[in-house]
């Protein structure tokens, strides 16, 4: 077969939470014909799949059966509208921040607050990635895939995704379904700065260009997000709630100062991260596990510990969130299992 197949797979180093897992065969389609082969392969031996890009919101087990496919499609084109913008075409395995930064460098607008997020592109839309008042779905203009029950292609519109915040039909009715393939996402030469959120609007001048929001998002994560090169992480761990207005105005009558955002029909965002740092759990450790001493809504691997004591720790944190505030958790990265072709 022109598609390599390697064996007994170390994936430490392809997660981002540097949790130890041995995949059972590995394979890297470049094209989608090297796809339909690992997957009529896969079909034909009966192995169970798992979608594997970047690695930075899935929480590996020590061992994955069957087949992990990692699609490594990293070509990425512009092309030109010719109204002051255009559209982005990029392939699965492309690097979403080296994306972001080289359209910024280009002056186009659309992706630079999402500046600095880990993992591929073709990981984006399952959880409708979002950062600094911007989300995937507010730029994506469609979806490529390929159903891995018969391997036919389709295209998927922003309508058709479900997106909702950090979830979209990728997390529900086609999850382990299909193998995304190529977004498209819509950019404009036109200024469009987005700076409410944080303190962006005091790192840039009065003119930014969208290299620069880009910098200083990446800046601004720097300084809160720590580097799963030298500490292992998943970014943010947990959702930040949403609830109805009456629950956010129990809430604000007991904590004038947590930080809540209007979302619509009537609903509130709340920081999960203010929650879990007022339970007093910032820098907490146990065993393997801890919260980060800078950002609460960040868990943090040192080293040696599974994925078992990991949702054991996430659990006991949501616990103390929920004692004191009355308010659950949700995690955001996904439990990975292989599923039968």
């Amino acid at each position: 077969m022109s598609l390599a197949l390697q064996r007994e797979v170390d994936l430490a180093g392809a997660n981002t939470l540097g949790l130890p897992c041995i995949a059972e065969r590995v394979a890297a389609p470049r094209t989608l014909p090297q796809l339909r082969e690992a997957l009529d392969l896969a079909k034909a031996r009966d192995w169970p799949t798992l979608l594997l890009g970047g690695g930075s919101n899935l929480i590996l087990p020590e061992r994955l059966p069957g087949l992990v496919l990692r699609p490594a499609m990293a070509d990425w084109w512009l092309e030109d509208d010719g109204a002051g913008g255009g559209r982005v075409h990029a392939g699965a395995g492309v690097v979403w921040h080296e994306l972001v930064m080289a359209l910024a460098r280009r002056g186009l607008w659309g992706l630079e607050n999402l500046a600095l997020i880990p993992g591929h592109c073709g990981a984006a839309p399952i959880q409708n990635i979002g950062a600094y008042g911007v989300e995937l779905c507010d730029v994506l203009e469609a979806v490529h895939l390929v159903h891995l029950d018969d391997g036919r292609e389709a295209v998927l519109g922003p309508e058709d995704c479900a997106f909702g915040y950090r979830d979209s039909v990728f997390k529900q009715a086609l999850a382990g379904r299909v193998v995304i393939t190529r977004l498209i996402m819509r950019l404009s030469h036109r200024a469009a700065p987005r700076l409410a959120y944080g303190d962006l609007a005091s790192r840039v001048g009065a003119a930014p260009t969208p290299l620069e929001v880009a910098e200083a998002v990446c800046a601004v994560r720097r300084d809160k997000l720590p580097d799963p090169a030298s500490l292992g992480n998943a970014g943010s761990f947990f959702k930040n709630p949403v609830v109805s207005s009456a629950e956010a105005e129990r809430l604000l009558q007991a904590h004038p100062d947590l930080p809540h955002f209007p979302q619509p029909r009537g609903r509130v965002k709340l920081a999960a991260g203010w929650l879990i740092d007022r339970c007093g759990l910032k820098g907490w450790r146990r065993g393997h596990f801890g919260v980060h001493d800078r950002q609460a809504l960040v868990l943090v691997h040192h080293g040696g510990g599974s994925a078992e004591e990991l949702l054991r720790f996430a659990d006991a944190v949501a616990a103390e969130v929920r004692a004191r505030f009355g308010i659950a958790l949700e995690r955001e990265p996904r439990l990975a299992e292989a599923r039968a072709g």
